[in-house]
């Protein structure tokens, strides 16, 4: 009886954990990351039915975004499109906004930026810990030898250089525009030239052009498309909504694609975690949600507020001007995009942000 017994535990117990296996492989199956095919239209799609998501809820979300002058809007789960609307004309008038149709991605193209440092770091060419200068060279700013040898690429990468950002164009990063305020990493302040010069780090280190080096180390490599324009002293990236989703994809797998890693798992957390302690809701040129505290773009006062109370805490984003938005939830493989017009006023509209994760909210929860 009592070897009955245990014969009779012993099955039990080898189908219990048979089960137990059996749902575990399942459910990373169902998690596994689709990526699309290099040089290819083709891109699977999975309906939000069988993703057992809000269907009746689709009509509001597209009416928000129609009214809010959105051209292009893509959520994607686990890599594989669910929603994908367009609306409106092009930028130039010339036809219908559709899958084909560039738009300038504005600040939402820093997140790309500090993609690209990744990589040059992830090459041994880059080190965030250098001096700026050691890749720009002396007098690239009007500081002392002394005051510029404290900024860092780290400090260019987080908004905290330290350089006067009350200037005629912030925009500007020639030498006469980057103006002594305070110590390296004592101020955090939205301030594009300090970033934007990011490009020659990249230019003078590889000896080729912004493009050629994103086209090859990054476009090259997960099947984007796209191109820095320059407008003055702005460097604008333009591309297809399709094109900014790939780059989704890329860091909701963490900076991998498809077992090809871009960059290293060290960067890529620095990345997408806080950079610095005086504005915990910015990492690398990425904005952080679900931290105790924001400065915004265009302010010196700290909120103690996190980026979207409507997001998920740990959603981090690309956002530009007018609302170019590319918010990535990597515990949910959760990618949504949205190129447009301005739906508001501000700089970058973080309240437009956050009612869109309220729409986005009713369908997905």
């Amino acid at each position: 009886m009592k070897v009955q017994l245990s014969i009779l535990v012993l099955f039990f117990t080898i189908f219990f954990l048979s089960c137990q296996d059996s749902e575990v492989i399942t459910s990373v199956a169902n998690t596994t990351l689709y990526f699309p095919p290099i040089n290819s239209v083709e891109w699977k799609k999975e309906q939000p039915e069988n993703l057992g998501w809000n269907t009746t809820a689709i009509h509001e979300l597209n009416t928000f975004l129609k009214d809010s002058n959105t051209r292009a809007f893509l959520i994607l789960k686990n890599g594989k499109i669910v929603l994908e609307e367009y609306w409106g004309n092009t930028f130039l008038n010339t036809g219908n906004f559709t899958s084909n149709s560039k738009w300038y991605w504005a600040s939402a193209g820093k997140t790309l930026s500090a993609s690209l440092i990744g990589i040059a770091v992830k090459e041994g060419k880059v080190s965030v810990n250098d001096k700026t200068s050691d890749y720009l060279g002396k007098g690239w700013t009007s500081l002392t030898p002394q005051k510029e040898d404290l900024i860092t690429v780290k400090n260019n990468l987080t908004m905290t250089t330290g350089l006067d950002y009350n200037v005629v164009n912030p925009n500007c990063y020639t030498p006469d525009c980057f103006q002594y305020n305070k110590d390296a990493g004592s101020q955090w302040y939205y301030h594009n030239g300090p970033y934007t010069i990011l490009k020659e780090v990249i230019e003078n280190t590889y000896k080729t052009t912004y493009n050629e080096f994103t086209e090859d180390k990054l476009q090259n490599r997960i099947g984007m498309n796209g191109e820095w324009v320059e407008t003055g002293t702005n460097n604008l990236y333009w591309s297809t909504a399709r094109d900014a989703a790939r780059f989704g994809v890329l860091l909701s797998n963490k900076g991998k694609w498809d077992g090809n890693e871009l960059l290293t798992s060290t960067y890529f957390n620095e990345m997408t975690n806080s950079s610095q302690a005086i504005n915990p809701s910015y990492g690398y040129l990425t904005w952080l949600n679900g931290k105790s505290s924001i400065q915004y773009p265009g302010s010196e006062v700290s909120f103690t507020s996190s980026l979207s109370e409507n997001a998920p805490k740990n959603m981090f984003a690309a956002l530009g001007k007018n609302g170019q938005i590319i918010a990535v939830v990597p515990d949910e493989n959760i990618v949504v995009i949205r190129l447009g017009e301005a739906p508001s006023n501000d700089l970058v509209p973080v309240t437009y942000h956050n009612e869109l994760w309220k729409k986005i909210n009713a369908i997905i929860n």
